[in-house]
């Protein structure tokens, strides 16, 4: 089954405080909330976050030495110990175009043309990198963004979600901290959708999900119901 995938570019329109003690969601510092299980759900809007711009951060420990190309060497069980995850998401505006920003055939913002409501930093290939991987998204726009699905998928290296130690921080504008630890593992699986950001009536919910997925972006279309058509894309 191919699992590497890239998003043909559907329509698309052009069109860019101290810390709060939370209100729901889960964890106990005034600066972080941890969701958790039990625990999975925050409101931006509700901690003065749903405007400014948005960082998604994910970081993850580095392997011991990279591996081959490909999630199908992965799968096979080839290759070293080195881990390149990927950020990416899956993205729905309210004028009903949706698509894909990932590394995978470059497709680092949305909308394809204009001014960003997403954009992607980079890639990092090593888990090395400091900062991470970066996304950013415009939430001044937040009346243009129907729902946004962040997920993580490892392009190079064993799926060894355990020593990997992925971790997902968002930085809202104002507010805690919002953290969602992949504390979860699925040896078969090479890819973990990790939170729906959901404009629910104009307030903008977080929700944590950790699953993992047997497959690649087309999979993680079809478990959430985007409804894209997707090509086999390389870097």
């Amino acid at each position: 089954m191919a699992i590497d995938y890239n998003k043909r570019p559907s329509k698309s329109t052009e069109p860019s405080a101290p810390p709060a003690a939370p209100a729901a969601g889960g964890g106990v510092s005034l600066s972080k909330v941890t969701l958790t299980k039990s625990a999975p759900s925050i409101s931006l809007t509700k901690q003065g976050g749903a405007g400014g711009q948005l960082r998604v951060n994910l970081q993850w420990s580095t392997g011991a030495a990279p591996a081959k190309k490909g999630l199908f060497s992965k799968l096979t069980g080839g290759g070293g110990g080195g881990i390149d995850l990927d950020l990416a998401c899956l993205w729905e505006f309210t004028d009903g175009s949706k698509g894909v920003v990932q590394a995978l055939g470059n497709a680092f913002q949305a909308p394809y043309q204009g001014a960003p409501i997403i954009r992607l930093d980079g890639d990092d290939r090593s888990g090395s990198n400091v900062g991470g991987e970066n996304m950013f998204i415009d939430l001044s726009r937040i009346n243009e963004i129907r729902r946004i699905l962040v997920f993580t998928f490892i392009y190079e290296g064993v799926p060894n979600w355990a020593s990997a130690d992925g971790v997902v921080t968002l930085f809202p504008s104002a507010g805690p901290e919002i953290e969602v630890r992949l504390d979860e593992s699925d040896p078969g699986s090479p890819t973990c959708v990790i939170a729906m950001l959901e404009n629910r009536g104009g307030e903008l919910t977080v929700n944590r999900e950790v699953r993992y997925i047997r497959g690649g972006q087309a999979d993680v279309d079809r478990a959430y119901g985007w409804g894209m058509d997707w090509a086999r894309g390389r870097k």
